[in-house]
């Protein structure tokens, strides 16, 4: 009995941006990802009030290769303000969102997001320096999408921005809040 290989078996390996997926005759899903991107930069949304997590952040989403906009909110009601204020004529693809904020804090501007029928299924990832577990339960109990802790590491910190960019301007699919 002779064995063939099926065309998925044949395939070669793909991988963009250290991800991996296999690469068959047609079009892959990551190659279609990366074309819709090179069309439509994804809008960002951060909400940090260290200027150092901020440049580091600003540093790590360049060098992600995914063509985005990002605008800064440098406390909790610049971040509303940015999200409800008179005006606002844009939602953000994504917020990435501190929790230790002035004026108003990272808890009180999630709960807002998804209290409010236009911005209840943006995607928010809480992105903090805080462990304590109070603070990841009552922020997936409010609807965060995701929490990550803020790695103390430069360059791990700058590999968990990227692959947090890759993911959820990239992969991610959201339906409603897409351009």
């Amino acid at each position: 009995m002779v064995e063939t290989q099926s065309k998925l078996e044949q395939s070669t390996w793909y991988r963009p941006l250290g991800w991996t997926a296999r690469k068959t005759g047609v079009i892959s899903i990551l190659e279609g990802y990366w074309r819709q991107l090179a069309v439509e930069p994804k809008t960002i949304l951060l909400v940090e009030d260290n200027a150092d997590d901020e440049q580091l952040t600003l540093r790590a989403m360049r060098q992600s290769d995914i063509p985005n906009i990002i605008r800064v909110a440098r406390d909790g009601a610049e971040a509303l303000d940015k999200l409800f204020g008179v005006g606002q004529d844009y939602l953000p693809d994504l917020v990435l969102l501190d929790l230790k904020l002035p004026k108003v804090n990272g808890l009180e501007v999630l709960q807002k997001i998804r209290a409010n029928e236009n911005t209840k299924t943006l995607p928010v990832v809480i992105l903090t320096s805080s462990d304590e577990e109070r603070d990841i339960v009552e922020s997936y109990e409010l609807g965060a999408n995701s929490y990550i802790r803020k790695p103390v590491d430069f360059d791990q910190f700058i590999d968990a921005v990227r692959q947090l960019g890759l993911y959820w301007l990239s992969m991610n699919r959201t339906g409603e809040h897409e351009h």
